[in-house]
Parts: structure tokens; C-alpha cells; sequence
């Protein structure tokens, strides 16, 4: 049955039993938005995987439908019958309890089903949950797992635009997946640093908003005082380090780092390439020259680690990061801009509040600027050149891996925007990771930790991940 007929047989209403549900709404604007990201897309297009890490956006079309199918109706329509029965192995992606699982490298080799026919399954199940978007007015168990269905599809969203960008990389023929460039041009900005007294913050999930399990508790942390810089670093920034032999040179990196960057024989950020001369970059457009004073995105945590001690200063903490943007409102580059690609800076971050540690949006002394080949050692420049615990993005601090060591050994990427993943801050809801493989590492750096006590620590856990992953 095709996507036509389902609709044909099952029509889809905007009011159950008569009565709006705003509910609904919103349900029905989510899962368009996941049917117009796909639009532009021909059948081939969906049905490849570009690395096991990846998956085919019919896959993501098909997986974001089953979890409504599996979680929603199989619980609270007991007369429901599943559109097709092998459908729960082929989608099931990591949840053990449902049962067996199709292999995650092996997505794409899945021809069958036909795209078609998983728009008929996404329209078929659409159709069946339509019943329950009232009931979801009183029931709030029901309420809870139709809200975090849609929070995992819109997940799945960042999915497939950050999955298909590398998909596209991949072509020879460098295709774009939208024609919307030039961008507005980015303007260089006055680099400061924002300072904070620190103290005893809460962090962690408050409120009556959705968050995942793993944003709770809510607990408190001690913070020394630290500085973070009022923009993120800019390819030009990075252009220096790479000029300066910042991926030639051992001592800079972790020493799991240095391993990766020779195994895998990176010489520049992923997605970078140099043409007649000239640095270009590989945007959801197609390949272009990239602006010196555009944020930087596409590093992993061992780059954005090795750049920071190279610059003389470290990266945020988690900790910091939440205690900083807690006073932010949420704004950003968002999916609705349609630039998929990371822009200038709305605000810079906020500037604590000494007597309270509340922050309000500001600028702060003048910063110094990162090093060059011609400036002192970093140690000179700074103390403080210790790694802290992810590459982070202007808005938010977490890295998105669920094993610590897949943040040690692939090239992982932070959004430019703020998401539920881990402790965040309070004013980050999710959102889009429109931009790089697996999001934006829209990185800052800062100063104000002990010298060397984090790096002999980060040493030594990369050092026990290599060798637990080579057992």
C-alpha cells in the first residue's frame, strides 16, 4: 500500500470527536517538519549510509515512526495491528528490551522497504494515534511518552541533516542539499572575557519543562572563579593553528589524540580542503571558501583540546558552561533560519553577577588573542593551559556520545544551539544541530583552572580507554 492510499483509508483529522487538540498541533507540525527536511531528497538519496556512525534518512523517517508505534500504541491501543511485523526489528535502533535489533552498519543496505512504503507507514500509524491525543488531556503517563516521542524525533531531525551533510561529502560531484548562498557576510567581532566569581551553583534540570532522565538530579557544585571568552573561536583563529603545524606537532595533543590524528592522518578539521591555494569548506550548499571570522565548527574534543593549549587557555567545563548560560535567553541559530551553516553571534555571553553568581548578558575585559607563531608559549601567555571536559559550542556544554570512549575516538562536534543533553542550562531546550557531523563545535576557551591537574587526569582516562578499547 503506498502513501496515498493509506491516506485514502485512513484519513487524518485535525480535531478528535470534535474538539481541537492542541496537542495535535503540535504533533502534526514536528512530524512535517521531518517530511520537509526529506523533501528535496531523491529515493537514492535516502536509502544510503555514508559510515556505520550514519544512518539513511529513510531509516530516520522510518525509526522515528516505529518508536510512536512500539512505545504509544502497542501500550494504549490494545486493537492496534502493526503495519508490518518485521518493522520492529528492522527500526528498533538501541532499545534492547523490545527485542532483536537490525545491525546499525548494515542500515544501509536496506532497499526494502521502498521510501514509499515508509511514508505509508509513517501516515498509517499517524492515523491510529489520532484517538489518543485526547486521552492524553487526563492521562499523564500517556502525555509524557507522546511529548518524549516528539522530542526524540526532533533529534532525529538533527540526525538526518547532520548524517546527510557527510553523506553528500562523500560524492566526488560535492552536491549541495539547498541553494541558499551567499549567507549574510560575518563580521569580526572585539573578542573579551567574561568573568565569574563562581561559588556554590546548582546545576542540573528545574522547573515544570521536559528534560531527559539524565538532567536530573538537580545538585549543587563548587566552582573556583574562571573567565570565559565572549565569542566562539573563528576558522581564521583555527587557520592560524593549522598554519602554525598545530596537527604536525605531539606535543599538543593527548596522547590518545596524537594516536588518532596519526592513524586517521588528519591534517585539518573535517570537511576542510585546500583548492588553488585557498582554504574551502563543505556546507550543507556544497563546498565553498569559508569566512576567516565564521565560527568554527567540525572538531573533535581532541582538536578543540589541542587548539586550547596551543592558544594558552582551556576549555569550559560543563559545569562552568551551565552556571555561565543560565542567565542567556534562548537564542540562536535555529533550524527555522534555513542557514544550516553557523552565523554570527547574536549576544555574547552572559557576565556573572559577582554578589549572586546571576548572570546578565554582557561583555567583559578585553581578551587576548590566541596565539600566533610569533607569540610566547603558551605557558607563558597563561598558567592555566589545562583541557577540560568537551568542546563547546557558544550556548551549551555537553557532549553528545553516550560512551566516553566514542568521545576519545571519532570526530565529534558540539551545537551552535542549545540542547537537553546532559546537565544543561535551563534556558537550553532542544534543538536543532542544523550544522557538522553530529552538530557544531562552536568552540571558546577559557582561562582560571589549576595548571596540570586536568591533564594528567585526561592522560590517563585516554590512555585506559585505548586500552580497554584494544582489549
Amino acid at each position: 500500500m503506498t502513501a496515498s492510499q493509506v491516506r485514502t483509508a485512513y484519513p487524518r483529522s485535525d480535531a478528535v470527536d470534535g474538539q481541537p487538540a492542541a496537542f495535535r498541533q503540535r504533533f502534526d507540525a514536528v512530524r512535517a517538519t521531518t517530511m520537509k527536511l526529506a523533501a528535496p531528497l531523491s529515493a537514492e538519496d535516502c536509502a544510503l549510509q555514508s559510515m556505520p556512525d550514519a544512518s539513511p534518512v529513510k531509516w530516520h523517517l522510518a525509526h522515528t515512526t516505529w518508536f510512536f508505534e512500539t512505545f504509544v500504541l502497542e501500550r494504549y491501543a490494545p486493537a492496534y495491528l502493526p503495519f508490518h511485523p518485521q518493522f520492529r526489528v528492522l527500526f528498533n535502533s538501541y532499545y534492547h528490551t523490545v527485542g532483536d535489533r537490525h545491525p546499525r552498519p548494515e542500515r544501509g543496505l536496506l532497499s526494502r522497504p521502498a521510501l514509499d512504503q515508509v511514508h505509508a507507514y509513517r501516515a498509517y500509524v499517524e492515523h491510529h494515534l489520532a484517538p489518543l491525543f485526547t486521552r492524553a488531556d487526563e492521562d499523564a503517563a500517556l502525555r509524557a511518552v507522546l511529548e518524549l516521542g516528539l522530542q526524540h524525533e526532533q533529534q532525529h531531525q538533527e540526525l538526518i541533516v547532520t548524517d546527510l551533510k557527510h553523506l553528500l561529502s562523500r560524492n566526488p560531484l560535492q552536491p549541495g542539499y539547498m541553494d541558499r548562498w551567499p549567507l549574510v557576510s560575518v563580521h569580526p567581532q572585539r573578542a573579551t572575557w567574561n568573568a565569574y566569581a563562581g561559588g556554590l551553583v546548582a546545576v542540573g534540570h528545574h522547573g515544570e519543562g521536559f528534560c531527559f532522565d539524565n538532567e536530573e538530579p538537580r545538585h549543587r557544585v563548587f566552582l573556583p572563579p574562571f573567565e570565559l571568552a565572549s565569542h566562539p573561536v573563528t576558522h581564521g583563529e583555527f587557520l592560524a593553528f593549522v598554519d602554525d603545524g598545530g596537527y604536525l606537532r605531539p606535543e599538543l595533543w593527548l596522547s590518545l589524540g596524537w594516536d588518532t590524528v596519526q592513524a586517521q592522518r588528519w591534517t585539518a578539521p573535517l570537511y576542510w580542503e585546500r583548492r588553488d591555494n585557498r582554504w574551502t569548506t563543505f556546507t550543507l550548499q556544497g563546498r565553498v571558501e569559508f569566512d576567516a571570522a565564521t565560527p568554527m565548527v567540525h572538531l573533535s574534543y581532541f582538536e578543540a583540546d589541542a587548539f586550547a593549549r596551543w592558544a594558552g587557555m582551556r576549555l569550559p567545563t560543563e559545569f562552568e558552561w551551565e552556571a555561565a548560560a543560565a542567565g542567556c535567553p534562548v537564542d540562536g541559530n535555529f533550524l527555522d533560519s534555513g542557514a544550516l551553516h553557523p552565523v554570527v553571534p547574536r549576544a555574547t555571553l552572559p557576565r556573572a553577577n559577582p554578589d549572586n553568581f546571576s548572570a546578565t548578558c554582557g561583555s567583559g575585559r578585553e581578551a587576548r588573542t590566541p596565539r600566533t607563531p610569533d607569540s610566547p608559549s603558551p605557558r607563558a601567555r597563561s598558567e592555566s593551559t589545562t583541557a577540560s571536559s568537551c568542546a563547546t559550542s557558544m550556548y551549551c556544554a555537553a557532549a553528545p556520545a553516550r560512551r566516553l570512549a566514542r568521545i576519545c575516538a571519532r570526530r565529534i562536534a558540539i551545537s551552535s544551539r542549545p540542547r537537553r543533553d546532559g546537565n544543561l542550562p535551563a534556558c537550553a531546550s532542544r534543538v536543532m544541530r542544523a550544522e557538522a557531523y553530529r552538530g557544531n563545535a562552536d568552540t571558546l576557551v577559557s582561562s582560571g583552572s589549576p595548571p596540570g591537574r586536568r591533564i594528567g587526569l585526561l592522560d590517563t582516562l585516554a590512555d585506559t580507554i585505548q586500552f580497554l578499547e584494544s582489549s
